[in-house]
């Protein structure tokens, strides 16, 4: 009698059963889709890769009429728009998850915080446009003429910021990106600092710390690893967005010069524009290479945010 109550299996364990084989299945499936994408972008960027080799990366030649292409300027594009996009956004990021969590007023903070996340809700095609026919005329009349004309009598500076003033190239892609990826890392920013425990902060307050004093030397320790992660996840938006590029990069594939101001092209935006009209199998394969090469980018970048959330949390329990 015994036993064969114990072989019954209770109908909550029956739903926990049921529930590990549903998550199971999600998991293999999610890797099978990732594999299948992967071997997909392989055997299609087969032709190119033989064609080109490892030139692909470094040469900066993209003739569809005579089936020549290179990936150096939209591997540079996507990089500097990217970077240019972090070094914006991260301090901006901080400020604002700082001002909400430690300076805004109670009735403020709510109301605020949800119109940042807010933003992050606009199509970027929407910041596209509103980037190509508002931001781009007034970047060039407001910023390019007067910032190139006083720095470009600098050495290294002013090649950086010298040439024509479009309104579009490089650097305003890379503001756009900016204003796009604040209001992601921002909220997990805020999320995280919210995180910090009460006690810790008002025993800091205690000893006369100031309000500075306690975000960089209480919040930020106790936060590095979900901070790290806000970065690397407006990193990964930066390196994959494409109609919000495509709008203000300028699209071509010119890299004479290291001005912020030329315009460029991105892998994201270069698939975008050519893919629905490439018709040679070879200018089909060099984009889908390019496809490749960005999913390797996004992965180098995953790895590096996990060795360096490990690292930081490693430190953390030996201290």
């Amino acid at each position: 009698m015994s036993n064969k109550s114990s072989a019954v299996i209770s109908p909550g364990k029956k739903g926990d059963i049921f529930f590990e084989l549903l998550v199971r299945f999600s998991t293999y499936l999610t890797l099978l889709i990732l594999g299948g994408i992967i071997l997909s972008l392989i055997f299609s960027s087969l032709p190119a890769m033989k064609e080109f080799g490892v030139a692909f990366l470094w040469s900066k030649e993209w003739n569809p009429p005579l089936d020549q292409y290179g990936a150096l300027v939209p591997i540079y594009g996507t990089l500097v728009t990217s970077l240019i996009a972090l070094i914006i956004a991260v301090p901006a990021s901080f400020g604002i998850a700082f001002f909400l969590t430690e300076l805004a007023p109670q009735w403020l903070r709510r109301p605020l915080g949800t119109a940042i996340e807010l933003l992050a809700a606009v199509p970027s095609i929407v910041y596209g446009m509103w980037g190509f026919f508002i931001f781009a005329p007034l970047f060039a009349k407001y910023f390019q003429r007067p910032v190139g004309e006083v720095l470009s009598g600098f050495p290294i500076i002013g090649s950086l910021f010298s040439g024509p003033s479009f309104g579009i190239g490089i650097l305003a892609a890379g503001i756009i990106l900016a204003i796009m990826i604040i209001p992601y890392i921002a909220s997990v920013m805020r999320d995280v600092f919210e995180q910090t425990p009460a006690l810790m902060k008002e025993s800091a307050y205690g000893v006369g710390c100031t309000t500075w004093e306690v975000v960089w030397r209480i919040v930020l320790p106790y936060t590095k690893s979900g901070v790290v992660g806000a970065i690397m996840l407006g990193l990964g938006r930066a390196l994959g967005e494409t109609m919000a590029v495509t709008f203000v990069i300028g699209n071509t594939y010119q890299l004479d010069s290291l001005s912020l101001y030329m315009p460029s092209n991105s892998i994201t935006s270069a698939i975008a524009n050519e893919f629905a009209e490439a018709e040679s199998d070879m200018h089909i394969s060099a984009l889908m290479e390019l496809g490749l090469i960005l999913f390797a980018i996004t992965l180098l970048v995953l790895i590096v945010s996990k060795l360096l959330v490990r690292r930081l949390s490693r430190n953390e329990g030996a201290k």
